[in-house]
């Protein structure tokens, strides 16, 4: 898992910067949009509303943009989309298990984008459950690494009686993995112990991790490139490992 997340980790710092920013905002956008139209528009009493302006806030997405969505979502804006989560399951090069989640106003649409990013990329669409059970939902929180900042010990310290399962060292982060119905304990523990996080985040962590090559790495990053790139997919998640020197080799 930990290669997984490492290459999560750098991909996402090189996504706030590149031609992709526009789809990251819209993306995040749409978090925002729906914990507020499931929890409510206030972030003092909607823990998920408040963790996912924080996200688009630390990705640089304009504050009015954020109110708009928030309003969208609670109905005191007009022009908020029925969207709906829709998860798919798949097979990327390598046999590699694929999680793709979804947030659409169209299913046949999402379900079309989904499945030609699959056969098009070397992967194949798989029945409901052939892939699922390989995953695990957790709560994952990432706290940056920094000079001067926590180290992994103060990480842990402030984390383990909020029931975190374990913290693992990315090299530029910290990944704090703990029960989805702990994530809110284990997020208010960060801030009582003056430790910033990135994100906080309900998230699905694969119990079998697939070896990759940097043959198989170049092909599984490709596709799931593709994949991120379709308008109405959200999150996607794979069961491989990388090691630093593939990560290296790739770049």
């Amino acid at each position: 898992m930990s290669g997984h997340s490492k290459w999560a980790t750098t991909k996402h710092k090189k996504a706030v910067i590149d031609a992709k920013r526009g789809k990251l905002f819209a993306r995040l956008i749409k978090n925002v949009e729906v914990a507020a139209r499931t929890g409510g528009g206030d972030p003092a009493g909607n823990p998920t509303l408040f963790d996912a302006i924080q996200k688009a806030k630390k990705n640089s997405v304009p504050n009015d943009n954020i109110d708009r969505a928030v309003k969208r979502g609670s109905g005191l804006e007009a022009g908020g989309a029925d969207w709906q989560t829709v998860t798919y399951e798949g097979y990327g090069p390598n046999g590699v298990a694929i999680l793709i989640e979804c947030l659409t106003d169209n299913r046949n649409r999402a379900a079309t984008e989904v499945r030609t990013a699959l056969t098009r990329n070397g992967g194949s669409l798989a029945d409901a459950g052939s892939v699922a059970y390989m995953f695990s939902r957790k709560g994952v929180v990432i706290v940056p690494r920094a000079a001067g900042g926590p180290s992994e010990d103060d990480v842990l310290t402030a984390v383990l009686d909020a029931g975190a399962e374990e913290v693992n060292d990315l090299g530029e982060a910290f990944e704090v993995v703990s029960e989805p119905t702990d994530l809110l304990a284990v997020r208010t523990a960060l801030q009582d112990a003056g430790i910033e996080y990135e994100s906080a985040e309900s998230s699905f962590v694969p119990s079998v991790n697939v070896p990759l090559d940097e043959e198989g790495a170049r092909k599984v990053f490709k596709l799931i490139d593709v994949l991120e790139d379709c308008d109405d997919v959200q999150n996607v998640y794979a069961n491989f490992d990388v090691s630093d020197e593939v990560m290296a080799a790739v770049g």
